[in-house]
C-alpha cells in the first residue's frame, strides 16, 4: 500500500513539475531506461527488487525483459534462491541450458531450464504423464505435505502417465524427482507477476523520473529516519541534490525545485502540522519572508513557538535569509519578544509609535539586526541537522571515508542479507555509549555505529573493552570487525572483536608496481601483510596503467620504518604517501 501511494505521489509530481502526465497501465515493458537501472542495481526504494542481495543478483543477470524481473521475484526466496547461479548462467550462456526430454523445452524455456513457477510443475505432469490441470494442482499440493506414503502413491500414478505415454520409466523416475524438488517451493508465476509489474512500475519512475520518485520516496518514509539516511545517500550517488528544509520554498512533503529535491517541514522534529499550515498559508497571503523578524511577526506564534523556530533555524530553514544559524539563534529571543508585543498591539487595534514616527517600519521589520557572530563550525551544523532531521543533509561526517567504507566495508543496510555469527567490518561514527559493570566486576560496553546508510548498535565485551576504551566514545569515527547476531525478532546486533580509529587514517599510500615481476609482488605482498594498519594501499601497475585499491588485509600503519622496507624493495620514487582530501 506504501509502495502504491509512493508512485501516485511521484506521478503528480510529475504532472506538478513537468506538466506531464504519466499512466502506469500504458508504459512500455520494453524501457531500455527501466533495464539498465536494474542491471546496475539501483534499486534503493524499488519494490521487491532493494534488498543488499537482491541487487547483487541483477547485477550478475542483468535483466531484459519483464519474464526475467517475474523470475526473479519467484526465485529469490529461501529454497530456490539455490537455483539462481544456474538460472543467471543459462541466461548468459555459459552454462548450456539441459531439458531431460524435449517436450520440456517450450514449457521451461523462459525460465532458461530452470523449475520456477508452480505452473510450471503442473504443465510438465500434463504434458508428461497426461494429468488433468485439476489431477496436476492435487499432485502439487501432495507433494507440499511432504509425506512419504503420499509421495509414493502419486510416483506410481505420474510414472505409469507417463508410462501410457509412451516415455521410459527412468525419464518418469527422473521427471518426478525433478518436480518433487521444486514443487516443494514453486511460486506462483501470477502472483510473481504481480509483484513483478508494481516492481517494473516503481523502478520505471525511477529510472524515468528519478526526482519525483525520489522525492515521492523520502515523503512515504519521513517518519523513519533509517531509510530517509539510506536513500538521501541513494540521491547523492545518483548526483541529486537534496536541500535543507526552508520557510521560502518548503512544503509538508519533499518537492522538487529546479533540478533538486526540497526538504518537507514535516521531516523537521518539533516542528508540527499546524506550524507547517501556518509558515505555508502566512507564506501565500504576504510573500515570501526577507528577515526572522517578518516571519515572527506574521505567523500564528501560538502554532510556530520558540521550539518551532529554534528547530527551524538549527537545521538551516533561514539559511536563504542571508544570516548566520548562530547568528538567528542569538536573536531569537528579543526577536520573539518583540513579535509578541507586535502582535499585541495589532490585536489592540494599536500601531506601534517606533513605526510611525520613524518611517521606517517595514524597513526594520525586513532587515535583521544581527550581531557580529562566526557561524558554527561544520560539525556542529551537522550535529544540529542530525538532532533534529535524524540525519546529515549539509554532508556527512564520513564523506572523505566514502570510497573506504563502500569498497571495503559492509554497511548497515547490508547486514539483513548476512547469516548469523557470520564475521563483517564496518565503519562509522560511534554513538550513544553506554557501559556496565558485569557480575565479575569488569566493564563492558554498547554503542551505536552509523555509517552512510543507517545504524547498529555493537556490543563491546570486557577484553575488548580494555583494549579499545580509549576510542570509545561519541563522535569517533572507528572501523568494528566482528560478528553479525540476530535474535528470534531478527534484530541484528555485531558482537564486537576488534575496533580500529579511521580518524588515524589521514593519509593514502600509493605503489607503483610492475606485474611482470613475481618474485618482487611476493616480496611486496609479505611486507604489508607483516603488519596490520587503517592506511589505505593503492597499486598502480605500470603495464595495465590500472590504479587498484587493495583489500583490507593489505592496509598499513603510519610507520617509517615499514615504508623503508618498501622503498627499498621498490625504489623510494615508486611509494607516495598523501593527504586525504576532504
Amino acid at each position: 500500500l506504501r509502495t502504491l501511494t509512493i508512485m501516485q505521489e511521484a506521478i503528480n509530481m510529475v504532472e506538478y513539475t513537468a506538466g506531464e502526465k504519466v499512466d502506469l497501465k500504458y508504459i512500455s515493458l520494453e524501457d531500455a531506461k527501466t533495464y539498465e537501472l536494474l542491471s546496475h542495481g539501483n534499486t534503493a526504494g524499488v519494490f521487491q527488487l532493494e534488498s543488499a542481495g537482491m541487487r547483487n543478483v541483477l547485477k550478475e543477470l542483468k535483466p531484459n525483459k519483464f519474464e526475467d524481473i517475474i523470475a526473479v521475484v519467484a526465485l529469490y526466496r529461501p529454497g530456490p534462491m539455490e537455483q539462481i547461479p544456474t538460472f543467471i548462467e543459462s541466461k548468459h550462456g555459459s552454462k548450456p541450458i539441459k531439458y531431460l526430454h524435449p517436450k520440456l523445452e517450450p514449457i521451461l524455456k523462459e525460465t532458461y531450464g530452470v523449475m520456477v513457477y508452480q505452473e510450471q510443475i503442473m504443465q510438465v505432469a500434463a504434458e508428461m504423464a497426461g494429468f488433468s490441470l485439476g489431477q496436476a494442482d492435487l499432485l502439487r499440493r501432495a507433494i507440499g505435505k511432504k509425506k512419504m506414503e503420499i509421495l509414493t502413491e502419486q510416483r506410481e500414478i505420474f510414472v505409469k502417465g507417463c508410462l501410457d505415454n509412451g516415455f521410459s520409466e527412468k525419464l518418469a523416475n527422473d521427471l518426478y524427482d525433478l518436480i518433487v524438488k521444486f514443487a516443494s517451493y514453486g511460486f506462483n508465476k501470477s502472483h510473481a507477476a504481480a509483484y513483478a509489474m508494481i516492481a517494473y512500475q516503481t523502478a520505471y519512475l525511477k529510472a524515468n523520473y528519478p526526482l519525483e520518485f525520489m522525492a515521492a520516496l523520502l515523503t512515504g518514509v519521513m517518519s523513519t529516519s533509517e531509510k530517509v539516511t539510506a536513500y538521501i545517500d541513494d540521491c547523492r550517488r545518483q548526483d541529486i541534490p537534496v536541500l535543507p528544509p526552508d520557510v521560502n520554498e518548503s512544503f509538508a512533503n519533499f518537492t522538487v525545485t529546479e533540478g533538486k529535491i526540497r526538504f518537507g517541514l514535516a521531516a523537521v522534529k518539533n516542528v508540527g502540522l499546524n506550524a507547517i499550515q501556518s509558515i505555508i498559508s502566512t507564506r501565500e497571503r504576504v510573500g515570501a519572508f526577507r528577515s526572522l523578524r517578518q516571519f515572527c511577526n506574521d505567523v500564528d506564534l501560538r502554532v510556530c513557538n520558540k521550539k518551532v523556530v529554534e528547530s527551524l533555524i538549527k537545521s538551516g530553514a533561514f539559511d536563504s535569509l542571508g544570516g548566520k544559524r548562530s547568528q538567528y539563534l542569538a536573536v531569537l529571543d528579543d526577536t520573539l519578544n518583540q513579535a509578541q508585543s507586535y502582535h499585541r498591539e495589532r490585536q489592540n487595534g494599536q500601531i506601534s509609535m517606533f513605526e510611525v514616527l520613524s518611517g521606517e517600519g517595514d524597513w526594520d521589520v525586513t532587515r535583521d539586526k544581527l550581531p557580529s557572530l562566526e557561524e558554527f563550525s561544520m560539525k556542529e551544523k551537522l550535529s544540529f541537522e542530525k538532532e533534529l532531521l535524524g540525519f546529515y543533509i549539509s554532508g556527512h561526517p564520513l564523506e572523505q571515508y566514502r570510497e573506504i567504507l563502500e569498497t571495503q566495508m559492509f554497511s548497515s543496510s547490508d547486514l539483513a542479507q548476512c547469516r548469523h555469527q557470520e564475521r563483517v567490518k564496518l565503519g562509522g561514527i560511534i554513538h550513544q555509549v553506554k557501559t556496565i559493570v558485569t557480575k565479575k566486576g569488569k566493564t563492558m560496553a554498547f554503542f551505536t555505529l552509523e555509517d552512510l546508510r543507517g545504524e547498529v548498535e555493537v556490543i563491546v565485551f570486557p577484553d575488548l573493552y580494555e583494549n579499545s576504551r580509549e576510542i570509545l566514545k561519541n563522535e569517533e569515527i572507528v572501523r568494528v570487525t566482528g560478528k553479525l547476531d540476530r535474535n528470534a525478532e531478527g534484530e541484528v546486533k555485531i558482537i564486537g572483536e576488534q575496533i580500529n580509529s579511521l580518524r588515524r587514517v589521514p593519509k593514502k599510500v600509493y605503489l607503483k608496481v610492475s606485474e611482470h615481476k613475481k618474485e618482487y609482488l611476493y616480496s611486496l605482498k609479505e611486507i604489508l601483510l607483516s603488519e596490520e594498519g587503517t592506511l589505505p594501499v593503492y597499486l598502480y601497475l605500470e603495464s595495465s596503467r590500472k590504479m587498484i585499491l587493495t583489500q583490507m588485509d593489505f592496509w598499513i600503519p603510519e610507520d617509517e620504518n615499514l615504508l623503508g622496507k618498501i622503498k627499498e624493495l621498490i625504489g623510494q620514487k615508486n611509494v607516495f604517501v598523501k593527504e586525504v582530501q576532504g
